[in-house]
């Protein structure tokens, strides 16, 4: 869903257009070259090419999905088919087992974040699904929530980023979540925090985007599919069969920059994988 606020275009539960109005400077346009080699691996995935980024640890893709070294290099076990006008999607991969609880530790965040944590927790627990989220202060986490601070690179600012769940069943361990005041302002809003990482705990347990088959629903412009699938695009039984219902989807690729949570097939969704 796309939306104009204060000559801001927001994308992506992970990415902010700027304004068609407005340029980006030189200086804030991504510059990182990834190679024709990298690309087709991603491709062969089953995720898209376009605005590939390098990070620390692999490649961000299609927003706000963090590709390892490692997944990169591996070779899917699976050929899934990909179906191009249903709602909700998985991974090939899914936390398991079921029935436990997974502890999350925010890592030297302010308020905001911190409430948007509990925030998210409250929202995934309060859905009686068999994996369930507690915030942890000390010890050993299974996921941790932590700070990157960038700027708009080539037009697009990135809100938080994640990745899917191993091979052996464990979320995945990172939530990025972006400090800069051109992310969520110098006084960020909760409910608008809590939602972006609602959004990536979606990633880390294994959902894809709703409009993974077209993110113009979301994010407007023409038709854009993700990316043809080897590796996770999966429908998940009982979700519609057309995108009539997609708005408001938690895992929407764009977002309203504001709060946004569940609808009703994203709890189908998450009560057939994890109930």
């Amino acid at each position: 869903m796309k939306k104009i606020l204060l000559n801001l275009m927001l994308v992506s539960l992970i990415a902010v257009i700027i304004s068609s109005c407005k340029k980006t400077s030189s200086a804030d346009a991504n510059t990182d070259v990834i190679s024709a080699e990298t690309k087709a691996k991603i491709a062969k995935l089953g995720f898209g090419t376009a605005n590939v980024q390098k990070t620390e640890d692999g490649y961000l893709v299609e927003g706000d999905i963090n590709l390892t070294e490692a997944l990169l290099n591996s070779t899917p076990n699976q050929l899934l088919l990909r179906v191009g006008t249903e709602e909700q999607y998985r991974t090939t991969n899914l936390v398991t087992p079921i029935g436990r609880s997974f502890k999350i530790l925010v890592s030297n965040l302010g308020t905001a974040f911190v409430q948007g944590t509990d925030l998210a927790i409250a929202r995934y627990n309060n859905l009686g699904l068999k994996i369930t989220f507690e915030r942890i202060t000390t010890g050993t986490p299974d996921i941790t929530i932590l700070g990157f601070n960038q700027k708009a690179r080539g037009g697009y600012i990135t809100l938080g980023s994640s990745g899917f769940p191993t091979s052996g069943g464990a979320p995945y361990n990172t939530v990025k979540m972006n400090t800069n005041a051109q992310a969520y302002g110098t006084n960020p809003d909760v409910n608008y925090v809590g939602s972006v990482i609602q959004h990536e705990l979606g990633h880390c347990i294994g959902m894809r985007h709703t409009d993974y088959f077209n993110r113009a629903i979301s994010c407007g412009g023409s038709v854009s599919n993700e990316g043809a699938s080897t590796i996770g695009a999966i429908l998940i039984p009982g979700t519609p069969f057309d995108a009539t219902n997609a708005d408001g989807s938690w895992m929407l690729a764009c977002s309203n920059g504001g709060n946004r949570t569940f609808n009703s097939d994203d709890i189908t969704g998450l009560n057939y994988l994890y109930k």
